[in-house]
């Protein structure tokens, strides 16, 4: 059996979300969802589309500003903070900053040399996308066909995304960042995202990660067995929001 990874610097990205740190307090960078807060901030950090530097930058800014002794601050209570703040991530932002460094990584320069935006229209709304390509990188931007294509679960590789769209709830996206074979066919899939969960109250939800065991490497994804948090089939769910959407392994045409 062997593994593949995403390159270093899209892992410690990942790690920077899933591991934040201001002092001794360790947490996941909160669950962000624009939907629900609809902000008109103009800062990323306020708009889940913060990376973990914006992040720390923002927390520390809170701490001065507010007189918080850090060294009184654990991890329950930064994760806390993030939250009462309105401080976090969202998936798609999340998936843009890791395959950012991943693209750097490939000497493929920086994610937005390549995003087409389709969707945007007029004058003025095609140089607001470009002007702020993180801020206009949703899910459908990653999943429109200008984009990236549809692969078959047998050829998934790492920096593959699986896209999650329906019109019903609010669409969904996460990134590989590992994967085993066995006689070079594809076994368990690693994923990154961020979500949260309805059994994750006010403050346990963010970015974490997950499995998929391919049962069947020509079969589509959602016949895979998904694990997250220690869960599968219906009490995952991530794994029924996958069954609800047309769930998909795509890849970035210039990857």
């Amino acid at each position: 059996m062997n593994t593949k990874l995403l390159s270093d610097k899209a892992l410690s990205v990942i790690d920077q979300y899933i591991n934040f740190k201001i002092g001794s307090a360790v947490c996941s960078i909160p669950y962000y969802n624009s939907r629900l807060n609809n902000s008109l901030t103009k800062l990323r950090v306020q708009n889940g589309k913060g990376s973990p530097r914006d992040i720390f930058d923002e927390i520390e800014s809170i701490v001065t500003s507010e007189r918080i002794d850090s060294r009184f601050i654990d991890s329950n209570n930064l994760k806390k903070l993030l939250v009462d703040k309105n401080i976090g991530v969202d998936c798609s932002g999340l998936v843009y900053y890791i395959l950012n460094a991943e693209n750097e990584s490939r000497e493929k320069g920086t994610i937005d040399r390549h995003l087409s935006f389709p969707l945007c229209k007029g004058i003025i709304g095609k140089l607001r996308c470009k002007i702020r390509p993180i801020e206009n990188t949703d899910v459908a931007v990653f999943s429109h066909n200008k984009n990236s294509r549809k692969v078959p679960t047998k050829e998934v590789l790492v920096g593959d995304i699986i896209t999650m769209i329906n019109r019903e709830e609010w669409n969904h996206i996460l990134v590989i960042h590992q994967i085993e074979y066995q006689n070079f066919i594809p076994t368990i899939i690693h994923y990154t995202h961020s979500m949260a969960w309805p059994t994750d109250g006010q403050y346990e939800h963010g970015v974490r990660q997950g499995t998929i065991e391919i049962l069947d490497p020509n079969k589509d994804l959602v016949e895979q067995k998904w694990i997250e948090k220690e869960k599968t089939g219906n009490e995952n769910y991530t794994f029924s929001r996958a069954l609800k959407a047309q769930t998909e392994i795509r890849r970035l045409l210039w990857m």
